[in-house]
């Protein structure tokens, strides 16, 4: 599993030989990485490998299971499996002896069924991912970032969808006064949003936004005898909102970005990052957002976390992204069209040429559980491109049962943390204050009105010695009785906005992109 300097992966040769072993070396570990190949050539069996690898050499890891395949990293691989026979001689060729075993595992879901509660907050995740994961127009996004502005001035934290949605419905009742400050808030924009927060909220994404947040160094932690915990997201269920699902990943590597400190180039890296159908991040992703992305994994680095991308197709990857990962498993690819021979030799040109064989034929030709891999050498040069035979598992192939599940989450020790949801006093709650106290004001202040219009006439039906009535005047406001609570909660608060709490609420590198400096 781990040679004396880095994971072993399988054994390469250029021919038909597999006696060279081919490593990934731990202190190139954070200089990113690429597992393409169509579906069914072995890239789950290479990410969980790989996963083993990591995690005995100390280093934690985070993927998600879209197939629910990779739960059996929580339990030892067996000689009942019905691959052990070909697993052994697999082992025998490429001079490999196997010994099963099970991994520290943490299991995570957004829904809550098959691992613990993941979370973050409205505010945390920003108006960019927010936008993106909306599928928002320009106008639409301005709007959003204006509720962000007003949030932090005016002390409201956005922890959970009720809370954004709460201050998009003060910003409508008060466009009027507010498009004086920040350019014109469309009733048609606002409305907008609210409709695709509804959506959002059908997709499950109530369940993401709220608190207790997600803490990093639970990802991060080590199991008691060293080994790198693995956390697994449960996202079989996820996929089924493609956009929550990539969205939710981006978020997570911009908070690993944003928290964790500088590292420079370490023997081995503090975190890695597995990004499973990579392909739904890039999908329609307006340029900014790909050029943040562009951004975190150049300089995630010398924050000594590796970003591996899986996908059926390297095109998936924007070339910008793709120059930066430097450790390649290539599965096998298909080539039924044209656009698939393109793209075919387009992965060909990717590798460093080996006289021995033709990287594109390799390509085409390599049967499942066989790859074609480069990894970075001495100094970062990038490896000669080798056919490899990929390692079997320690770990079981395939999922596991839902007992063998609940005992891994039961042993964890995050349920206290996690299970239980905290819904503390933020915007939707201080915008129902704010909007209580206007009504009693207004109550109050109508009350106040009728009295005193009561002892108006009481004192011009009075007569006195001179004849005449005396009136009564008030430098109290008169209110109409038809002015709504919005109106009146609207008149009370607007007067506010112009204060700064002081207290702004930090959100991540690419929740904050739009916020003020």
């Amino acid at each position: 599993m781990l040679t004396e300097s880095g994971i072993f992966v399988g054994g390469g040769g250029g021919g038909k030989s597999y006696d060279a072993p081919q490593e990934l070396l731990l202190k190139y570990g954070n200089r990113h990485g690429l597992v393409a190949g169509a579906t069914g050539t072995g890239k789950t069996v290479t990410l969980q490998i790989l996963a083993e690898g990591f995690s005995a050499a100390g280093v934690p890891v985070f993927l998600s299971d879209v197939k629910s395949d990779l739960a059996g990293l929580a339990v030892a691989g067996s000689a009942d499996h019905k691959l052990h026979g070909a697993f052994m001689k697999r082992c025998e060729t490429i001079g490999y002896t196997l010994e099963y075993q099970s991994f520290p595992v943490t299991f995570w879901d957004l829904f809550g069924q098959q691992g613990h509660p993941i979370r973050t907050t409205v505010s945390e995740m920003g108006p960019l991912l927010l936008s993106r994961l909306m599928d928002l127009t320009d106008a639409q996004e301005g709007v959003l970032n204006i509720a962000f502005r007003l949030a932090d001035e005016e002390g409201l934290p956005l922890l959970d969808l009720k809370d954004l949605q709460a201050m998009l419905v003060w910003i409508g009742q008060n466009a009027a006064d507010l498009s004086l400050r920040y350019g014109n808030i469309a009733s048609s924009s606002v409305g907008a949003i609210q409709r695709q927060l509804l959506v959002l909220e059908n997709q499950g994404g109530t369940r993401l936004f709220g608190e207790p947040a997600l803490d990093l160094a639970d990802m991060m932690s080590l199991a008691p005898d060293g080994r790198g915990r693995i956390n697994i997201l449960a996202a079989d269920k996820l996929m089924g909102s493609p956009r929550l699902y990539a969205t939710f990943l981006l978020w997570l590597l911009s908070e690993l970005f944003e928290e964790l400190p500088e590292v420079g180039d370490p023997d081995k890296p503090k975190f890695v990052f597995f990004f499973d159908e990579a392909h739904l991040l890039f999908d329609g992703a307006p340029k900014a957002l790909v050029d943040k992305v562009e951004q975190v994994a150049r300089l995630i680095r010398s924050k000594g976390v590796g970003v591996f991308f899986v996908t059926q197709n390297p095109a998936d990857v924007p070339d910008d992204v793709l120059g930066q990962l430097g450790n390649r498993v290539q599965h096998a690819l298909r080539a039924f069209t044209g656009k698939d021979q393109q793209d075919l030799k387009r992965a060909a040109h990717n590798y460093r040429p080996n006289p021995e064989f033709d990287t594109e034929t390799a390509i085409k030709e390599v049967g499942t559980g066989e790859a074609v891999t480069s990894f970075l050498e001495a100094k970062g040069i990038p490896g000669i491109v080798k056919r490899t035979l990929v390692r079997p598992p320690a770990s079981q192939l395939g999922p596991i049962s839902d007992a063998q599940r609940q005992a891994a989450i039961g042993a964890s020790g995050l349920a206290a943390k996690y299970d239980k949801v905290i819904d503390r006093d933020s915007a939707f709650e201080r915008l129902q204050g704010r909007a209580e106290a206007a009504a009693k004001a207004a109550a109050e202040a109508e009350e106040q009105e009728e009295k005193l219009k009561e002892e108006e006439r009481e004192f011009k039906s009075a007569r006195r010695y001179d004849g005449n009535t005396v009136g009564r005047s008030t430098s109290r406001k008169r209110s109409s009785r038809s002015d709504s609570l919005a109106e009146a909660f609207g008149k009370s608060v607007v007067r506010q906005i112009g204060t700064r709490t002081g207290r702004a609420i930090v959100r991540g590198i690419l929740g904050s992109l739009f916020k003020s400096r």
